[in-house]
């Protein structure tokens, strides 16, 4: 599975004119799955992505997990956006190939997956629509962004 992260002071996700999810400061997650991800691939990258420290401690210094992002146990914003498109194969050509992609039914899966596992063990989760025509806006904070990954 893929994710790539990025240090937010807000953002939101919109599907037409209805909001499906909104964080104040914390982590904008767009999110992936590849062919062969499994379930204990998503827990991986969970595990990874709620333990990446990259909120600036008293010195400065990036050494805070969106779980303890204040340096005081509170916790900062999640949101999982599907975005299938990080998985494209851009190696040739002038138009992405899509294939290493999971198939759409597996992808929600494990979107889906993801999303549970998450909000068994973050207080604060919001998500984007998987498979729908979605805005995402985001202030970024730094801007600080890291692409996370791990395979089946």
């Amino acid at each position: 599975m893929i994710a790539l992260l990025q240090r937010v002071l807000r953002a939101d996700v919109r599907v037409g004119e209805r909001s499906t999810g909104a964080i104040g400061p914390g982590l904008l997650v767009l999110l992936c799955a590849e062919r062969g991800d499994t379930d204990a691939a998503a827990e991986r990258l969970l595990t990874r992505l709620l333990a990446y420290r990259v909120f600036s401690d008293a010195a400065g210094k990036m050494n805070l997990s969106v779980q303890n992002m204040n340096g005081a146990g509170q916790a900062g914003g999640l949101l999982l956006v599907p975005q299938f498109t990080l998985a494209a194969d851009t190696r040739s050509g002038s138009r992405p190939s899509f294939t290493p992609a999971a198939p759409p039914d597996e992808g929600r899966r494990l979107f889906d997956y993801f999303v549970a596992a998450a909000q068994t063990r973050h207080p604060l989760v919001e998500t984007g629509e998987f498979g729908a025509d979605m805005q995402v806006s985001l202030v970024n904070d730094g801007p600080v962004t890291f692409w996370l990954q791990t395979h089946a």
